[in-house]
């Protein structure tokens, strides 16, 4: 009886404890979003449960980033072990998610602590293929501040930077780690712009290649493809994010009451929240003179700024391939297809293929498809296929 009744015990205070760490918290970060400590620093790091994940460790972590403008900021994201990994060295792919929302509870790595991340499937199938994963949070999403949102250089640095702590958390990941990078849409703009950063920002890594899909390589462009369609919140997101990134600008005098009120609110949902909240909603009822928010992108002092966003500028040294929907109905198809001649101009190894598959969603799976085998032959060190002319 007694030791039945101690098993009940153990049991059920086990069962409680795996219901506290299942809560998606913020991690203590006693200095703040700086701090000492090199970009990839681990701040500190927790074993947490990922319900959606299962096959997998899961460690929570907080570690050094630089923002847009080079300061230290603390980045939160989760690494992934596989619990079978693949045989031979540890593979390493630093994984961008697409877009997320603004709220702090929209990070990724609470979202598969709880169950609710989208990307899960993905993340499983890499797992599934024996590499660890690590995802970043993005700076601002999970941390203190806002998210600076498809930011080139803050996404680049935060993504290259949790492949580096993946180095350092504690999980057995060796230093020379083969590496690869992951994302699409918002992560596929991530992924494009850390693999053409890494030479300069992270020479170390030992970088084999990267997947962007469906990357959003020029907001210019996605922008005005955005306006009045089903997806606005998502230029709502990019008004935020400028603002976080650059407050010099004075975004928020370009707005009415109505818009900083749209704002406000659009930074405490999550995409899902935005998507059913605001269906068809013209960005020219947001603005201080009535103009859609798109025709700010070419005035000074947004256009510099804008400018400094596109993807295309610097030549990646690993391989890199893109892969986008001829139909996509939220970053126009010609994004993918640009980003790919710039970087074929600048000689880099680049593989471009247009998805027949209809829409931004729908382009999604084949993306995903495609990107497994290119890691695959990658940490293989197969022979690329690049469709440079």
């Amino acid at each position: 009886m007694r030791t039945r009744l101690r098993a009940t015990v153990v049991a059920g205070v086990v069962a409680v404890v795996a219901a506290v760490v299942a809560v998606p918290q913020a991690l203590a970060s006693p200095d703040g979003p700086g701090g000492e400590g090199a970009p990839g620093d681990v701040v500190s790091a927790e074993r947490v449960l990922t319900p959606t994940v299962p096959a997998a460790t899961a460690t929570r972590i907080l570690y050094r980033s630089l923002d847009t403008d080079d300061r230290p900021i603390t980045v939160s994201g989760i690494v992934l072990t596989p619990l079978v990994p693949a045989p031979g060295p540890t593979r390493v792919v630093g994984f961008a998610a697409g877009t997320q929302g603004l709220a702090d509870r929209c990070a990724p790595s609470r979202q598969l602590q709880a169950g609710t991340e989208y990307e899960a499937p993905a993340i499983g199938a890499l797992l599934t293929s024996g590499y660890t994963v690590a995802v970043t949070d993005y700076e601002g999403l999970g941390t203190p501040g806002e998210h600076t949102y498809v930011n080139r250089a803050a996404q680049a640095h935060a993504l290259l930077d949790v492949a580096r702590a993946a180095q350092r958390a504690g999980v057995g990941v060796p230093e020379d780690a083969p590496t690869a990078l992951y994302g699409y849409s918002q992560g596929g703009g991530a992924s494009a712009a850390a693999v053409e950063l890494a030479p300069e920002y992270a020479p170390e890594l030992n970088l084999v290649g990267a997947y962007a899909g469906a990357p959003p390589a020029d907001l210019r462009a996605t922008g005005r493809a955005l306006e009045g369609g089903p997806a606005v919140a998502l230029l709502g997101y990019a008004v935020s994010g400028f603002d976080a990134a650059y407050p010099d600008l004075g975004v928020q005098d370009l707005l009415n009451d109505r818009g900083r009120q749209v704002v406000a609110e659009l930074r405490e949902q999550c995409t899902q929240d935005s998507a059913l909240r605001y269906p068809g909603l013209r960005s020219e009822s947001l603005s201080a003179d009535g103009r859609p928010i798109s025709a700010f992108l070419d005035e000074e002092p947004f256009a510099s700024r804008v400018d400094e966003q596109l993807i295309g500028r610097r030549t990646p040294e690993a391989p890199v391939l893109i892969v986008h929907s001829v139909a996509d109905d939220i970053v126009p198809f010609g994004q993918g297809e640009e980003l790919a001649e710039r970087w074929c101009a600048r000689g880099a190894d680049v593989e471009f293929r247009p998805s027949p598959v209809p829409g931004h969603l729908g382009g999604y799976p084949e993306g995903q498809a495609r990107a497994l085998a290119f890691l695959q032959a990658r940490f293989a060190d197969l022979p690329t296929t690049p469709t440079c002319r």
